[in-house]
């Protein structure tokens, strides 16, 4: 398959004699038909820089960028103009003019296209609107519209020549985060249902879930995510992984608060499936020993914001019929490895019932079963016991939490719990994840 963007040993400069500054060095990459690609990087790195050498609104130095299979080196203005007519550009700023309406700043895009009736124009602008969701806000001017409203305007003024790629730069940058997240699944639905390449530039490290790749530029040099994924501080997964390698990875999610640990949790989310996906094959070993502790540290998080004595996590093994510890913490943090069988214990229960089971007192419950306090000399006076559904409603795994270390477990518990194992869920079930924690016997 023929890359529709194509660029090889791609430098560039700013400036001019003593004050000349390089920027790209030796750049190469390929955007295939259809993928969305995500540049990330620090500020100053070159990535606006290379999105539009990428784009023909810049001319080319040294090296070669071909997009639709067309030289933009050295090519003459005509060529360039017929390029960028090709191209879908999504901005930070809107760009909008604002004594236009949605439909009319839409159709301006279409003002290079002399052979177009006008009927044919509005028509399509509309189409183009109603595609990201604006059909009720057609004839609304920009200052009736939100920021997300605007920058889907700004959208379906790329979308509506039908470009062969959308080339967007920060276009999260000045939205809040709800808005932010929707502006781009509705890039990443247009580019899967009409095949459009999207080369999209951004610092927000929530949306990198949606990317097919991620590129980090890093002093103007390109590398793979999972080429840096050791090294770059770039973005939270990277800093978690060279905490791990250094062994604090513990006691830096020790040393969170309630809510900074949750911020921890919902932006992990966003990251870990493709921390995930994009590490090499040969480097597998570093993924399962990261999502090894990474699961252990978050287990004992929990645990201690709960004010629990102990704390297990329970993988589900169908094939056994069993619930197998992955985490479970006794005294002085000592693992312990627990088996119970599914049709048994509060545990079997909460994965029969698919309900959180709140227990004040186990010895008087019918599904309890003393037998690992016994062998753990041990006595169990409250538990907390939560499922952790797939995504298809399905438990796949329990949490549970033994022992309130002062009163009871309480209803806000069981609220704070499952605040905590909802982007848990999340994260057990990325790609291969569960692959690496699930037991050996499985």
């Amino acid at each position: 398959m023929e890359s529709i963007v194509s660029i090889r040993n791609v430098n560039y400069w700013y400036g001019e004699a003593a004050l000349r500054r390089q920027v790209l060095f030796d750049v190469s990459t390929d955007i295939m038909p259809g993928e969305i690609v995500l540049l990330t990087g620090p500020s100053g790195s070159g990535k606006t820089t290379l999105l539009t050498l990428a784009g023909a609104l810049r001319a080319v130095e040294e090296g070669s960028v071909r997009i639709f299979g067309i030289e933009l080196k050295d090519a003459p203005t005509s060529r360039l103009l017929e390029v960028r007519t090709r191209v879908g550009f999504v901005f930070q700023a809107h760009n909008l003019l604002g004594a236009l309406t949605a439909r009319q700043n839409v159709q301006m895009a279409l003002g290079l296209e002399p052979n177009l009736s006008r009927e044919d124009a509005e028509r399509r602008s509309v189409e183009a609107l109603e595609a990201v969701g604006l059909a009720a806000h057609v004839n609304k001017l920009p200052g009736q519209l939100s920021g997300g409203q605007k920058q889907r305007v700004a959208i379906a003024r790329a979308i509506v020549r039908n470009p062969g790629i959308i080339l967007a730069d920060e276009p999260t940058a000045s939205l809040d985060r709800k808005s932010g997240r929707e502006v781009v699944e509705l890039l990443h639905g247009l580019a899967k249902r009409q095949g459009v390449s999207i080369l999209l530039v951004t610092h927000d490290n929530r949306i990198l879930d949606l990317a097919d790749r991620i590129l980090v530029l890093e002093d103007g040099r390109l590398e793979s995510l999972a080429a840096t994924a050791a090294t770059s501080a770039g973005s939270l997964m990277h800093a978690l992984s060279r905490l791990q390698s250094r062994g604090n990875l513990s006691a830096h999610v020790a040393g969170l608060t309630s809510s900074q640990f949750l911020e921890l949790l919902e932006q992990v989310v966003g990251e870990f499936d493709q921390f995930v996906r994009m590490i090499e094959a040969g480097r597998q070993d570093v993924v399962q020993e990261f999502a090894g502790q990474f699961i252990d540290a978050v287990t004992v998080k929990i645990k201690d914001l709960m004010g629990a004595d102990r704390a297990t996590l329970f993988l589900l093994n169908r094939k056994s019929g069993e619930l197998q510890s992955r985490v479970a913490l006794g005294d002085g943090g000592k693992r312990l490895d627990i088996r119970i069988p599914m049709n048994s214990g509060i545990a079997g229960r909460v994965v029969r019932t698919r309900q959180v089971e709140h227990v004040q007192d186990p010895y008087n419950d019918p599904d309890f079963n003393p037998a690992v306090d016994r062998q753990l000399n041990y006595k169990t006076n409250s538990i907390l016991c939560m499922p952790i559904l797939d995504r298809s409603g399905e438990v796949f795994a329990v949490a549970q939490l033994i022992n309130r270390k002062v009163g009871a477990f309480t209803d806000e518990d069981e609220k704070a719990f499952r605040a905590f194992a909802e982007p848990l869920a999340v994260i057990l079930q990325s790609s291969r994840i569960m692959e690496t924690l699930r037991p050996k016997d499985d």
